[in-house]
């Protein structure tokens, strides 16, 4: 599990003002599953489809969906169990643990897919990122080799490859059609270093443009307010993310 339920993203609000609201969102294969938009009040070039953990949905990343779009960046945040659990808020202790071994990699790809065509909806052309969060965040870098012309796929502490998966995200950089930001605990003992050492030879391996950034002493899910020895590695990574979107937000996606 990355964060408790009273943690908070330990970012700085922008100056743009925004908005959010609770939305259904519809994927290819029928599924109706939750989601989270926050907008501004000015234009936003690019956007940004929030992956979360394992627990889905939650508070904490709606306000991460906020705080992009304070930044300048209109956000939706997903939520993986339509297809088990339903719509609507769940209660702090419900029992995720079937719901994300529930979970496929089709039907992760086509929920993505619906928040990337709602984002696009009035630009077709219109740059679009990913970020997620541990379990979020290996699926962030498994979507830049689905076909979404994505402009980049951020990762927080993900798995290259987690137990489950016949292919994980570093089986993928071949397909790999945009640039990837990982950003790793360097005392995170689910992801060893040679783990991450790993994928960043094989997005080399692939001339897949990447950055992976390991932070020494940081453990797994130091992205967290109530983890404020780790707020300079926060704010680091926060401004990367900015940086990441800002530099390839120009990019075409393939």
């Amino acid at each position: 599990m990355c964060f408790d339920q009273d943690s908070a993203p330990p970012i700085p609000r922008g100056d743009r003002e925004a908005q959010g609201r609770d939305v259904v969102l519809t994927a290819r294969d029928g599924n109706r599953f939750s989601a989270f938009e926050a907008t501004g009040a000015t234009p936003s070039t690019a956007a940004v489809v929030v992956l979360p953990d394992v627990r889905g949905l939650f508070r904490f990343y709606k306000q991460l969906a906020l705080l992009l779009a304070h930044a300048g960046h209109d956000a939706v945040a997903i939520d993986y169990f339509g297809r088990t659990a339903g719509l609507g808020e769940r209660p702090h202790d419900w029992d995720f643990w079937p719901h994300v071994h529930g979970t496929t990699f089709a039907g992760i790809r086509d929920d993505v897919a619906a928040a990337v065509s709602h984002l696009r909806a009035s630009d077709p052309d219109r740059p679009i990122f990913t970020v997620g969060f541990c379990f979020g965040g290996s699926a962030s870098w498994h979507q830049a080799a689905n076909g979404l012309r994505l402009s980049g796929a951020i990762g927080f502490y993900g798995k290259p490859r987690r137990p489950e998966e016949t292919a994980g995200a570093i089986d993928r950089v071949a397909g790999m059609a945009c640039p990837i930001l990982a950003l790793m605990g360097g005392d995170d003992p689910s992801i060893p270093l040679e783990d991450v050492k790993g994928l960043e030879d094989a997005l080399a391996g692939a001339g897949v443009p990447h950055e992976v950034v390991v932070y020494p002493g940081a453990p797994h899910s130091f992205f967290d307010r109530r983890h404020r020895e780790f707020a300079e590695d926060s704010i680091d990574a926060w401004e990367r993310v900015l940086a990441f979107i800002a530099v390839n937000s120009s990019r075409g996606g393939k």
